[in-house]
């Protein structure tokens, strides 16, 4: 039952009501299972139809005569019915069900006389822990309820959000939060952003809209904002979905290059802003490169830092490859200690708040999908788009740009970045920061005042 309840805790990370499963065969555990209805799209995907399946194959026998299986909630009527017609020797659960419960809560399947197999059936095991786990689950989900109703903002079943005592008390990152979910492309789901100065009157106002790239949010650009805040600007910092405070879908297969580039549009236009300079950092050029061709006239500036168009028909550097194979090595690789190993001057304090945004694994499909979505063939998700984007940039982009280099990255440094330099339009020598690494918005002093001096003249 205790490994039972270590499945139930993996169903809860992901969001999945936490019910585990294990079925032992002559003393063996041969298979487990937790509740995947919302993950799997299946009904009948409850942990102990799971474990069940997983059990028949390891066993090559769909009657699973001489088991026992563990649940940490009585069984309801589906599940039972398919214990009775798996022939279990025995079934062991520990919470009582007292709203669906098959095992003597509402019914007892298992007393039936007149069905043509009896299985040996015991509850209570561990009925305390197994109860309080399913409780704490509710009470979270009815607090969150009750915070979405206040904000508007519904939870989606497929997607989750990041607690917001997570983002409690982070250091340099004090403004209000704004959310969205109305956009078409949103499909629901609450996008965050930072609108800061909008309210301002300037002579000269400009508006930097600042993209962050992967594994970050755009607590990257806490060290830019107040000096572009305090020349009279307005900057707009939105957090994809999936990083930051946006909602992060359960699964990895929800995210894609055009879906994301396709929310960035929209919300250009719902702010409808204007005089944008364009401020971009890794993903955040990848996708961000390809916006200012759909709205001309929006753009004024571009502010690039190590980043690439993603056009498919040029190899991906050696450094590239070997990040993305590390993410599919350690798709939980600690997001801190990334940011630390490549910024000594951040306290521990600023790198922990780049894992504030993904508590758990089952946060964290963005972090394991990105990787594989910078499009690397020509027929890729995004490349054509990349490709028409590099066209733009060449012939018809009139706007101001300024590149500004962290020297010591090793996956997009000085020799990426100098090719993305021959391919924009009137692009002047690079600003190159000896000391930065891959993340060079951690250097925002820096970079704010090159830019502040560069667009103002």
């Amino acid at each position: 039952m205790e490994m039972a309840l270590a499945q139930a805790r993996e169903a809860a990370a992901v969001g999945e009501v936490p019910v585990g499963a294990v079925v032992v065969h002559q003393g063996q555990v041969i298979a487990t299972g937790r509740n995947a209805p919302i993950d799997g799209l299946d009904p009948t995907a409850h942990a102990e139809i799971v474990a069940l399946r997983a059990a028949a194959r390891a066993l090559g026998n769909y009657r699973l005569d001489d088991c026992e299986l563990y649940v940490t909630l009585e069984p309801c009527a589906m599940c039972s019915g398919a214990m009775l017609h798996a022939r279990l020797k025995r079934v062991v659960f520990g919470a009582l069900d007292p709203k669906t419960g098959a095992a003597g809560s509402v019914i007892n399947l298992f007393a039936q006389a007149q069905l043509n197999h009896q299985t040996e059936l015991q509850g209570g095991v561990l009925a305390e822990e197994c109860a309080a786990l399913l409780q704490d689950f509710f009470r979270q989900r009815r607090a969150d309820k009750r915070e979405d109703a206040r904000l508007s903002h519904p939870l989606r079943d497929h997607a989750l959000r990041t607690p917001e005592a997570a983002f409690s008390r982070l250091p340099g990152y004090p403004w209000q939060p704004r959310y969205i979910s109305d956009l078409p492309a949103l499909g629901g789901l609450r996008m965050h952003y930072l609108d800061e100065g909008g309210e301002q009157e300037h002579r000269q106002k400009l508006t930097y809209l600042c993209l962050h790239g992967n594994p970050a949010w755009s607590y990257l650009y806490r060290k830019m904002i107040p000096a572009l805040l305090q020349a009279g600007h307005r900057v707009v910092a939105p957090d994809l979905i999936g990083f930051g405070k946006s909602d992060k879908p359960k699964k990895d297969s929800f995210h894609s290059f055009s879906a994301h580039r396709q929310v960035l549009l929209e919300l250009v236009e719902r702010l409808d802003l204007q005089n944008i300079v364009l401020v971009v950092q890794d993903w955040g050029g990848l996708l961000g490169l390809t916006l200012p061709m759909a709205a001309p006239q929006r753009y004024k500036g571009l502010l690039v830092m190590n980043t690439l168009l993603g056009t498919g028909d040029q190899p991906l550097s050696a450094g590239f490859l070997a990040w993305r194979e590390m993410c599919a090595k350690h798709p939980e690789f600690d997001v801190a200690r990334l940011f630390a190993r490549g910024n000594p001057q951040m306290s521990a304090e600023e790198c922990a708040a780049y894992n504030a945004p993904f508590p758990d694994k089952g946060h964290r499909a963005a972090l394991r999908a990105f990787p594989t979505l910078v499009p690397a063939s020509e027929d890729a998700d995004g490349a054509a788009i990349s490709r028409e984007a590099r066209d733009f940039w060449r012939e018809r982009w009139t706007g101001q740009t300024l590149m500004v280099v962290g020297a010591q990255d090793p996956v997009l440094g000085l020799p990426v970045m100098r090719d993305l330099q021959r391919i924009i339009r009137a692009c002047g020598e690079p600003v190159v920061l000896a000391q930065a690494g891959h993340f060079v918005p951690e250097h925002g002093e820096q970079v704010a005042g090159h830019a502040l001096r560069f667009f103002h003249r």
